[in-house]
């Protein structure tokens, strides 16, 4: 196909090679979403647009764009929004980006419905603890038929997020809110059928080896932890004190101290502990119930 100067395929091609050299990964597949995300177009329809003239604004607001994503801001952050299981989440610098191993962890969920509810005629109400943008417990409260999600996180600007997430999809009969140190903030008498969470886990040691992508742009408190063992320890003394009898806890965390995870969550008590691996084949998942009344 002929590239006329111009046109959306001459735009795409001068930004792909502009991110080639600035040694982006994926320069094609990352200058195709910024700009089907500028269009308001599914990125599989630029391929049906190529010779469409662009206009000066679109143009001006395109190199913008590709100039941020080549100083390594990730492209959800460029556009605003990430796709995430059957929904599209809006996402700030405020929030991690909706991961593709995190989706994992709702799709068991949601797969093993039926055994979620410990009273089978109450609605299941779910807990996502450290919540970031919403998408575990926005997302469970939607494939869940009869269901109730609470969501805290240390981060007010975070809570802002998710809620605004929650409106867009008009879950607010749904949801309740609570800017939390874990559970301190929320009412004592709060119980729930499942605790869902994704908390901090990468022990600061690690940073040397994050990507700057992620080390530069995404919020430092959402990933990392001073000391692991400790951290998790309260984490789960509190998902312990929160389960119903026969409630179901499910988190994502580090594939490398998932014995730490596993031996902490058995001196607590919690029962029929399972790690489930991810896509990868990589110890992602821990699953675990609450003793039943005897």
């Amino acid at each position: 196909m002929a590239e006329e100067p111009g046109t959306l395929l001459y735009y795409l091609k001068r930004s792909t090679e502009f991110l080639e050299k600035k040694e982006i990964p994926n320069p094609r597949v990352d200058a195709e979403w910024i700009l089907s995300d500028l269009l308001n177009l599914p990125r599989i329809k630029l391929y049906s647009q190529f010779e469409m003239p662009l206009g000066q604004k679109e143009i001006d607001l395109y190199r913008e764009r590709i100039v941020e994503r080549s100083k390594r801001k990730p492209v959800a952050y460029i556009t605003g929004k990430k796709g995430f299981h059957k929904f599209d989440y809006l996402v700030t610098e405020d929030v991690l980006i909706p991961r593709p191993e995190t989706e994992e962890l709702v799709d068991y969920l949601w797969k093993g419905k039926e055994n979620l509810r410990t009273n089978p005629t109450d609605e299941i109400q779910i807990w996502d603890l450290c919540s970031g943008s919403g998408c575990i417990g926005l997302s469970l409260v939607q494939l869940l038929e009869s269901s109730f999600v609470t969501l805290s996180d240390l981060s007010e600007k975070a809570i802002d997020v998710s809620r605004r997430n929650a409106e867009k999809y008009q879950l607010t009969e749904k949801t309740e809110f609570y800017v939390s140190d874990l559970d301190l903030s929320l009412p004592k008498e709060l119980k729930f059928d499942l605790i869902v969470s994704n908390p901090p886990y990468i022990p600061e040691s690690e940073k040397p080896e994050i990507m700057p992508d992620v080390l530069e742009f995404e919020p430092h408190l959402a990933l990392f932890v001073s000391d692991f063992k400790e951290f998790h320890k309260r984490l789960l003394s509190a998902v312990k004190n929160r389960l119903h009898p026969g409630g179901k806890f499910m988190m994502e965390t580090h594939p490398l101290y998932m014995d730490d995870v596993e031996s902490l969550a058995t001196e607590l008590g919690f029962l029929s502990p399972k790690r489930i691996l991810d896509s990868s084949k990589k110890e992602r998942f821990f699953f675990a119930e609450a003793p039943s009344l005897s």
